[in-house]
């Protein structure tokens, strides 16, 4: 077997698509008279500052010569937006199976979904682990299609996304897609086929916005149900369709830790009392701030998460959470929480047993008393509260989840769940 990793030959501006790439690479090979046994797209670090929207590095795994599969690689390259200069494509070929990769570069596909990665690490240890490469421009790209190489060997939970390609001429052009055959064919297949439309807004998300080449992508746990749902969607012209084993919607990119562990630049889950009630600020970004080990750190629910925003105020001062998303510039980004103890009681002015009135202070440090009753309490008495919220999981809808994030729907979590669909 051979292996091939790709990354980054798109651009923000331009277009293009690493998936592309792939899908084309994948029919270079089978006309080349090779067969390709997966098409695997890698999620990585979502907090990488060069990224394009979904950090995606892609893998073809095949039957075909390590050196054809070389030249193959090449030409691919060369359909990279390079003119712009952050695009830097680069592909890694392993002549090897998928779970025989060195021990070292399943480690280091671990850790570029998880952190940042120095781009001469990777050309380091591709060399030194004897697999060969090719790259345009700084060869940043290197450091996805490496991590991509090793994916198969690192990772055990895999998700599949369905992509209908648009034909070349309509590149950058407005998508003709009938959202109803959308959210019919969403309604059908849900729960095994999840984050195709968001039903609070009505969007089809999975149709993108970039002037990339996707038409759709239909993502699920179940890849016969993901081909179901592209066949039922009415649609503009179709040019090339591939399906993709994929690590989106597994939360491999968190970390477990302390308050105090966490750094900037890569995403946790993390777990501490609120200390105030919640802010809301300019743009309507909620923040609120957890403590814990000795720390504090800043959370924030923006503007894009839209009703998960009034989860998050309803949060008071004492609460337990858990909380997941990236750390930058000392926020973390959330885009989960789990209630673990809510504050059912709040301290307030005691009534009088007799009238019913409340009582007033009878000065510092007294108490209180009823003046006309005579009647009199040693302080504050405690009194039940209503909270907007139940212990449990609790997600951003899918119009603002990342592609690495796990929807609840999935499951395997260690509290309810609380759905947002």
């Amino acid at each position: 077997m051979t292996v091939i990793g790709l990354d980054d030959t798109d651009s923000r501006e331009r277009g293009m698509c690493t998936t592309y790439a792939a899908a084309t690479l994948a029919e270079s090979i089978r006309n080349a008279g090779g067969t390709v046994e997966r098409l695997l797209l890698v999620r990585l670090n979502p907090a990488v500052e060069h990224k394009t929207r979904g950090n995606a590095a892609l893998a073809v795994h095949t039957d075909l010569d390590a050196d054809t599969a070389l030249g193959l690689a090449e030409d691919v390259l060369d359909m990279a937006e390079t003119d712009d200069p952050r695009t830097n494509p680069g592909a890694i070929v392993a002549d090897c199976d998928p779970e025989d990769v060195p021990p070292q570069v399943a480690t280091f596909a671990r850790e570029t979904i998880r952190s940042i990665q120095d781009p001469m690490a990777a050309t380091t240890l591709a060399d030194v682990v004897g697999f060969a490469r090719c790259q345009r421009g700084n060869g940043r790209g290197l450091v996805g299609a490496l991590a991509a190489v090793g994916a198969w060997a690192a990772l055990s939970d895999w998700t599949y996304e369905h992509i209908a390609y648009r034909e070349r001429d309509r590149w950058g052009t407005e998508r003709a897609v009938d959202s109803e055959s959308v959210r019919a064919a969403a309604e059908e297949y849900y729960p095994e086929v999840w984050d195709t439309v968001d039903r609070a807004s009505g969007y089809p998300v999975c149709v993108p916005r970039t002037p990339c080449p996707i038409l759709y992508g239909i993502r699920g746990d179940d890849s016969t149900a993901c081909r179901a749902v592209a066949d039922a969607i009415d649609s503009e012209p179709i040019a090339r369709r591939a399906t993709f084993v994929t690590n989106q919607g597994t939360d491999v990119h968190l970390q477990d830790a302390s308050l105090d562990a966490v750094t900037a630049d890569s995403a946790y889950r993390v777990t501490g009392t609120v200390v105030e009630a919640s802010e809301t600020r300019a743009g309507g970004h909620v923040f609120l701030t957890l403590e814990g080990d000795g720390a504090t750190l800043d959370c924030a629910a923006f503007e894009p998460t839209k009703g998960f925003r009034n989860r998050v105020r309803s949060l008071k001062a004492g609460d337990r959470i858990t909380a997941c998303g990236e750390v930058t510039d000392g926020t973390l980004k959330l885009e989960k929480f789990a209630v673990r103890d809510l504050v059912r009681t709040e301290a307030v002015t005691p009534d009088c047993p007799d009238c019913g009135r409340s009582m007033k202070s009878a000065g510092r440090n007294q108490g209180y008393r009823c003046r006309d009753c005579g009647t009199s309490a040693d302080g504050k008495t405690a009194q039940s509260i209503e909270r907007g919220l139940e212990r449990g999981w609790y997600e951003v809808p899918p119009v603002a989840r990342r592609h690495i994030a796990k929807p609840l729907v999935r499951g395997g979590f260690d509290a309810p769940t609380h759905l947002s669909r």
